[in-house]
């Protein structure tokens, strides 16, 4: 008899919260909450996104109430937090269009962000590295055809137009990143991350590049890395290896690193950035190209880095900075690219969604529902939080980058011609 006034008293209690917090979070649009006794409670003005949950059960009640930022996902794709009306990307837009979030304000939530903080302090060694990227990289490789762009570009397009295509704007990301390098014919470059190969291939390819050396952790994505190479005909100035970053010797003209620096953690700035000075010749460029937020230093969502990116951290630029200093780097160029991934990850979403029969063939429904949670909480925290991506130029002198910014928009225009003359090696669609 206690156990049961004990369990109906939690859960009134966490009704109490839930209702306070959904009623302090969404102003604009309709939220229908039926909590798992079939109470219901509607929230916001009345308008748009109109969306309805419903939970299965008092246990999923209280354990949002506790953990939100971990359970939301977790219950989502449990299903015992059920979307009856609308999607997930509509609920968290509600929940985050005019604040940060429903339960930022409870206790719990502070005290979890500091344990969370503590547990950023241990690094990422070569070992750890390695499983975290096999995680999410080493899945079927299948699953990745269906959603990105042809050439497996798995990182922020730029949206030179509004109306650009993701396979235009995937381009754009690569010319772009190629103007800021300047990389001239002959000059050797380093790709840490390299991913399917598409930037190593498209900077020897377009940009001129003598030699490219690119580095992963990936053994799904090292042999389509190499197979691209050879089958381009560039296996001799494009090698791929499998490669830890702190391993890699020799030097060289240009560094770039599109999409793994939010791998390394936090505790391993210092390494990473006197790794590269230590990597790139005296007159050399690097361009890092990261994603990160622009409010104050915030533990990533647990959620994403338990089930989606273990070890991951989303930098500021006052977490970086000092360590940029400290490795003796120099700042040249700094620019923020604002929605630009928000847009990128609607095309991936709506992708998966097309291709959801595909992926069941592949994984299973739970699956499904974990990877549509990642892509709808990723596109949320570009549109309505804090989330941005960071282009950060480094030398180690201040004369080898142009004074003015000119040269960027002229080295496209270059990059475009030498496109239309060059074959990309594109990746079929398979399923």
């Amino acid at each position: 008899m206690q156990e049961i006034i004990g369990t109906g008293i939690v859960s009134m209690l966490s009704e109490k919260i839930l209702v306070a917090a959904f009623t302090r979070a969404v102003k604009r649009g309709t939220l229908k909450m039926t909590t798992a006794k079939g109470q219901e409670f509607t929230f916001g003005d009345g308008g748009l996104p109109d969306v309805a949950i419903r939970f299965t059960d008092n246990a999923a009640q209280t354990a949002l109430c506790l953990h939100p930022e971990l359970k939301l996902g977790e219950l989502y794709t449990d299903g015992r937090l059920v979307i009856e009306k609308g999607d997930i990307l509509s609920l968290l837009q509600l929940l985050l269009q005019d604040t940060h979030g429903a339960f930022d304000e409870l206790p719990l939530h502070r005290l979890r962000k500091i344990r969370h903080w503590l547990t950023l302090r241990g690094e990422n060694d070569a070992h750890r590295s390695k499983r975290n990227v096999a995680h999410h990289y080493d899945l079927d490789g299948r699953l990745y055809s269906l959603f990105l762009d042809s050439d497996k570009q798995y990182s922020c397009a730029y949206f030179d137009r509004p109306d650009a295509s993701l396979e235009e704007a995937q381009g754009a990301k690569k010319r772009h990143i190629a103007a800021k390098l300047l990389v001239e014919p002959g000059h050797s470059v380093l790709d840490i991350g390299s991913g399917w190969g598409g930037m190593g291939l498209y900077l020897a390819r377009a940009a001129g590049a003598g030699s490219v050396k690119g580095v992963t952790l990936s053994e799904e994505q090292l042999e389509v890395s190499r197979k691209r190479a050879s089958a381009a005909g560039l296996g001799e100035r494009v090698r791929f290896e499998l490669e830890d970053y702190r391993a890699t010797a020799g030097s060289f003209d240009r560094i770039v690193s599109v999409g793994m620096f939010e791998h390394v953690g936090l505790a391993s700035y210092d390494e990473y950035f006197r790794t590269c000075r230590k990597l790139l010749r005296d007159d050399g460029v690097m361009l890092l190209h990261t994603i990160g937020r622009t409010g104050a230093p915030y533990p990533t969502n647990p959620w994403i880095t338990r089930y989606i990116f273990p070890g991951g951290h989303l930098p500021t630029l006052s977490e970086m900075m000092p360590a940029i200093e400290r490795a003796g780097l120099m700042v040249t160029d700094i620019e923020i690219l604002r929605l630009h991934y928000a847009y990128t990850l609607q095309a991936w979403r709506e992708r998966f969604r097309a291709h959801r029969e595909e992926v069941l063939k592949l994984y299973d429904e739970r699956f499904c529902r974990m990877w549509e949670c990642y892509l709808a909480m990723s596109e949320s925290a570009f549109r309505w939080q804090d989330a941005v991506v960071f282009q950060v130029q480094l030398a180690k002198r201040n004369d080898v980058v142009p004074m003015t910014r000119d040269y960027i928009a002229e080295r496209e225009a270059a990059l475009r011609e030498a496109e239309s003359r060059s074959k990309p090696v594109e990746l079929k669609r398979s399923a």
